[in-house]
């Protein structure tokens, strides 16, 4: 399995032994031109800092494109702080990611299209981004968001378009639920249950879906403390646990609400509650808290809680 996003993103690298060449060589290209990475440059006066981006969009080969005037586009523009959360916190770390994947993450930011925050509509509308994946915009009184990530500064101006600053970085989805689950060592005890209780095919249809997917150590503190311990269950009893873990639809963090019920796959209901930190209640369970969310995949959303809810 592989490790979770930073563990495989932040492959040692060929090229980050020209690191210091190539640096130089990107300064050179961020520093000139009055396109994209000068009006994210004069972004920093709205209270967001996009250096970090600018020498990704470099070093990623998209300046050009970027700078285009012929091409309207609109950029989802993570700031500094939203690529240091990442682990991305300096060009040395960035020089780290192969510059496909790299090219990748930053073209899942782009859309082929001008779109000002006032055109935003409420409700969820689904994009296709310049690497093809989609992702979903919405507008609320909260302001606009896109994946549950807020806007953070709207409707900076550039020749070829406009740009929107975001405060997480938006990392396009690794395939469907169960691949996401599957790719990440947090969840070994869940991909067990999964397997045994048989769900993984309708974890992997089309959806869309939300999964409260719990940790490994949920799952321990929740009496299953092996992996052999949940493949001694039987499928009837895990499986009313699992779908109490699943939304039919696609509910991000910025669809959720103080006191909000949602009704679950298993016909039971859970409440959210925001007071204090973001928690999901059971029936027979402590409130568990939620501790990542919005993890993307190509058929539903995961957001990853602390405890195994139990109906």
């Amino acid at each position: 399995m592989r490790k979770f996003f930073m563990a495989a993103m932040l492959l040692p690298s060929l090229l980050f032994l020209s690191c210091q060449k190539e640096s130089a060589d990107l300064t050179d290209q961020i520093s000139t031109g009055d396109g994209i990475l000068s009006q994210l440059k004069e972004g920093r006066a709205r209270q967001a800092n996009f250096q970090l981006l600018s020498f990704a969009i470099a070093r990623a080969g998209l300046t050009n494109e970027l700078n285009d005037p012929n091409f309207a586009y609109t950029l989802f523009a993570p700031t500094d702080e939203a690529f240091a959360s990442i682990g991305l916190d300096s060009r040395a770390a960035i020089n780290g990611v192969p510059v496909e994947t790299l090219r990748g993450i930053l073209l899942y930011h782009v859309l082929a299209s001008k779109v000002l925050a006032a055109q935003v509509p409420s409700t969820s509308t689904e994009l296709t981004m310049l690497n093809s994946q989609k992702a979903y915009i919405e507008s609320s009184a909260a302001g606009v968001f896109i994946n549950g990530v807020q806007v953070v500064s709207a409707d900076i101006s550039s020749k070829s378009g406009v740009i929107h600053a975001v405060n997480r970085v938006l990392l396009p989805p690794a395939g469907n639920i169960v691949d996401v689950v599957a790719g990440d060592d947090r969840f070994t005890f869940l991909v067990a249950a999964v397997l045994k209780a048989d769900l993984a095919g309708a974890l992997s249809g089309a959806g869309p879906l939300t999964v409260f997917a719990p940790t490994n150590d949920a799952f321990i503190a929740a009496g299953f403390t092996t992996i052999e311990a949940v493949e001694a269950a039987t499928a009837e009893a895990l499986a009313p646990i699992l779908t109490y873990h699943v939304v039919d639809g696609r509910a991000f963090s910025s669809d959720l609400s103080d006191g909000q019920v949602l009704e679950m796959l298993s016909g039971l209901s859970t409440t959210i509650s925001l007071s204090g930190g973001a928690q999901i209640d059971g029936n027979k369970s402590a409130p568990s808290n939620i501790i990542q969310t919005d993890i993307m995949a190509t058929n539903g959303v995961v957001h990853v809680i602390d405890g195994v809810l139990l109906p």
